[in-house]
């Protein structure tokens, strides 16, 4: 099918072509128009155009579609479905399967530390499991983020009225505030 619309596009091209001795002179663009004009139009009538089935229509080509994908698969916090990336790319369902096929064969050819994997119906990048025991140390060395009711009114009140004493804050809260601003304190939130 492919050697047949080539056959067409190099018959089109013969008979588009100018002779040399021909008075009429035409710009190059407008000769790469009719010559593109003329080369849908064949590979029409034998069915759909070569670049047609190769890429769809919202995006260029593949690698773009390829790379938007990673993106939003990277930015999501949950799994993307197909269905999901379908409706953001406007993108026949087709397409992004493939385009995922083509992704996750990517991340599992470069033996990266990461790798495209399907999961609760959706596609996310996780860690290669032979990597788990370095992530989980690197995880639990940094310091836990949450903090407790009391650490964060005192965490306001100190971005609210700074600069401001210890006992400028007990007077505003009310209660005792020393176990509040040494969380704070070790969880380098604050200067003292």
């Amino acid at each position: 099918m492919v050697e047949e619309k080539k056959e067409m596009a190099e018959v089109l091209d013969d008979e588009l072509a100018f002779e040399e001795d021909a008075e009429v002179v035409i710009h190059d663009a407008d000769a790469e128009d009719a010559l593109e004009a003329a080369q849908l139009k064949a590979a029409q009538e034998v069915g759909s155009t070569e670049t047609e089935a190769e890429t769809p229509h919202g995006v260029r080509d593949m690698a773009e579609m390829v790379a938007i994908i990673e993106a939003l698969i990277f930015v999501s916090e949950e799994p993307l479905s197909v269905k999901a990336l379908a409706d953001v790319l406007k993108e026949d369902k087709g397409w992004i399967e493939v385009a995922l096929e083509e992704l996750a064969q990517e991340f599992n050819a470069r033996n990266g530390g990461l790798y495209l994997r399907e999961v609760a119906g959706g596609w996310q990048f996780a860690t290669r499991p032979e990597h788990h025991e370095h992530v989980r140390a690197f995880l639990k060395s940094r310091p836990s983020a949450k903090l407790s009711l009391a650490a964060l009114e005192t965490l306001a009140v100190i971005a609210y009225k700074q600069p401001i004493t210890v006992p400028e804050i007990l007077e505003i809260r009310g209660v005792q505030s020393s176990s509040a601003i040494k969380t704070l304190l070790d969880k380098r939130l604050i200067v003292a």
